[in-house]
């Protein structure tokens, strides 16, 4: 067997032990654009049995609000895997979701007109 399929062999085993042997969340499901931040109280929580991931993920947060898919790039893991590590997050209380911005109920014209007026500067 090669080096190269050694290595790929490795990199599955990890994303299992990762999540558990989980596949799919507990209940919480996020796609690639879910906005990820952390929830008021995350400072307050014990990280002692959070695994390196999980770390990993509350630590990029600090900096402000990622989606789902930043998350996966950040850890080089599949987002499948990183939704169930945001899964046990947010049952945790560490992390909350933020509406995107193609929910939104109204838009600012006002603010549509300063991005318009910004990518005509560039």
């Amino acid at each position: 067997m090669s080096g190269a399929r050694q290595a790929g062999d490795d990199r599955l085993v990890r994303t299992y032990v990762v999540t558990g042997g989980r596949s799919t969340p507990s209940r919480n499901h996020f796609d690639h654009i879910t906005l990820i931040s952390l929830s008021a109280s995350a400072g307050h929580l014990s990280r002692a049995h959070l695994n390196p991931e999980h770390r990993t993920i509350l630590r990029a947060l600090t900096g402000g609000a990622q989606s789902v898919a930043e998350l996966g790039a950040l850890l080089a893991l599949p987002v499948s895997v990183v939704r169930v590590l945001l899964a046990d997050l947010m049952e945790l209380g560490h992390i909350t979701t933020q509406q995107r911005i193609t929910h939104a109920t109204t838009l600012d014209r006002t603010l549509l007109e300063a991005v318009l007026a910004g990518l005509h500067r560039l």
